[in-house]
């Protein structure tokens, strides 16, 4: 029981680590920009983490990167060299409220299944002092 706790835990550091892998690369990518009709040319992609439980047999989360759809929305820069005829660009659709909470949230799950292998450890710790300790 108390290895499938810390199996559980690591799948939710693995999905901690990939929601904040996300969010720390559409911020980065947050100001570029491209054309609404070249693909070749498309402003970057967000990406956005998805987990789901594992159910009760294995226990955990799996979480997967997918695709912002939309992808991107249009914005007005006739400068631009990817502006089109009306001189709309293509800006990726990240929304930095939401990044922010993100991490914030990447970073909460990452320290409660931190604690949670820690307190596991110490549970397997004592149970093998009882049992040297034991007449």
């Amino acid at each position: 029981m108390m290895i499938n706790t810390i199996g559980i835990a690591l799948t939710g550091l693995n999905s901690a680590s990939l929601r904040l892998d996300a969010s720390a690369a559409n911020i980065a990518n947050i100001n570029s920009v491209g054309s609404l009709t070249d693909e070749s040319n498309a402003p970057y992609t967000p990406v956005t983490a998805r987990s789901k439980s594992l159910g009760n047999i294995t226990g955990g989360v799996q979480t997967d990167i997918t695709p912002q759809i939309p992808a991107f929305i249009p914005a007005y820069d006739a400068n631009s060299p990817f502006a089109d005829e009306n001189g709309f660009i293509g800006v990726p659709n990240i929304n930095i409220g939401e990044e922010i909470i993100n991490m914030k949230l990447a970073e909460l799950s990452y320290k409660a299944n931190l604690k949670t292998i820690d307190v596991a450890g110490k549970l397997f710790d004592e149970l093998l002092d009882s049992f040297d300790n034991s007449p």
